[in-house]
């Protein structure tokens, strides 16, 4: 009798324990502050294993496509772990409700829990006892209760992540890819859009909450990677924190309340997730992203794109003091979620992706002069205006 007893006792605390669970990770809309949760050991355990394998192979675009799996697989392995859990919890505690004179196997009593979980009633195996056939109904309704929840809990954590991939991807005529905060500035400068700046800070600054409100939600959103191996989450916010920061350093003409507005919420994003993931933030010594060439071309490409950037010892000072306040926290994220933070400044070659596929070089070179209103449509370098539009006709031919 006393086995039987802690029998019941141990399936109903594990029926509790990942029901708790599932209704926290799909059904509460608040971040869950306890850390004794199977949720958060299940993700840290399976991500440092996927890292192990994913460091053996070299950087590039087969590691990331190891680690694009992992988000999708990571669900589906959590799903199964819960429906196994509540199958089993079901079975013992049916098993531990028999009465002496119909007693069965354990392994048969969890063959019944999983036909009722799922519902399909073959009727080979049943409860005899009043309070194992009230099992077996609460049983049922558990699992269609779990396996609707989980059909409407995905969809919303895709419509979560198309979401803030929308915006990740519009970055890369904004500020190429991967996005810098030089090109970003030299861009709108040179389609005389500065000014337009501060609309699109503010759409950035509604995508942090935006983030900040569902990562921390659903912390596993963190895990699915971008389309793109250059772009991600961690990227797009890293440039416009450096573009904001550029902005309230040394950008002049340029009103600093939006820029400001806009950092202060992107840099309370990376705070959260840091403290959400417990990563530490890394060692900063000031020229792991913007060393003194990187500065330099930042500058040079600040001049000839037309950006007033106050170029003083005292500017430089002050934007290294500001990188120290979020640089660390990035760079600390990066390292845990294996992912590349940009630099300040293009790459030389860095392509667009925008700029790729058929006459992709062809529409880069006339969009960029076509944008510029002091000067006709040229390619080559060279030609009028009608000479350009001549040639151009016989190239599209």
């Amino acid at each position: 009798m006393p086995l039987f007893l802690g029998a019941g006792l141990l399936a109903t605390v594990l029926l509790a324990f990942i029901l708790q669970d599932a209704f926290e990770v799909m059904l509460l809309p608040r971040r869950v502050r306890r850390r004794v949760r199977f949720m958060w050991f299940y993700f840290r355990t399976a991500w440092a294993t996927c890292k192990q394998f994913a460091l053996l192979v070299a950087p590039g675009r087969r590691r990331e496509s190891l680690l694009s799996h992992f988000g999708a697989l990571s669900m589906l392995g959590l799903f199964v772990i819960w429906a196994t859990g509540l199958i089993g919890g079901f079975g013992l505690l049916e098993w531990s409700l028999q009465g002496p004179a119909n007693r069965s196997p354990l392994p048969e009593q969890i063959y019944m829990s999983g036909v009722t979980f799922f519902t399909v009633g073959f009727g080979d195996v049943v409860p005899h006892s009043m309070a194992a056939r009230l099992v077996a109904v609460l049983e049922a309704g558990t699992g269609l209760g779990f396996i609707a929840v989980v059909i409407g809990y995905l969809p919303v954590l895709y419509q979560l992540f198309a979401r803030r991939e929308a915006h990740v991807i519009q970055l890369d005529g904004r500020a190429g890819s991967p996005p810098t905060a030089a090109a970003m500035l030299c861009r709108h400068a040179e389609s005389e859009g500065l000014g337009k700046l501060d609309e699109l800070l503010r759409d950035w600054e509604v995508w942090a909450a935006e983030l900040l409100e569902s990562h921390l939600s659903y912390p596993m959103l963190a895990y699915y990677r971008s389309q793109h191996d250059d772009q991600s989450w961690l990227a797009a916010i890293a440039a416009v924190m450096d573009c904001c920061a550029l902005i309230l350093v040394g950008v002049k003409g340029l009103s600093p309340l939006q820029a400001r507005m806009t950092f202060t919420m992107a840099r309370q994003v990376v705070v959260e997730m840091a403290r959400s993931f417990q990563i530490a933030p890394s060692r900063y010594d000031g020229g792991d992203r913007l060393p003194a060439d990187s500065y330099a071309r930042m500058e040079a490409a600040f001049a000839e794109a037309g950006v007033e950037w106050d170029g003083s010892p005292d500017a430089r000072a002050s934007l290294q003091a500001l990188r120290a306040t979020y640089e660390p926290l990035l760079d600390g994220l990066g390292r845990y979620m294996l992912l590349t933070l940009p630099g300040w400044v293009p790459e030389a070659g860095a392509a667009d992706h925008w700029g790729g596929g058929h006459r992709g070089l062809l529409a880069r070179r006339l969009v960029e002069q076509l944008s510029d209103r002091t000067s006709a449509p040229t390619l080559n370098g060279k030609g009028d205006g009608e000479t350009t539009w001549r040639t151009l006709r016989k190239r599209l031919r």
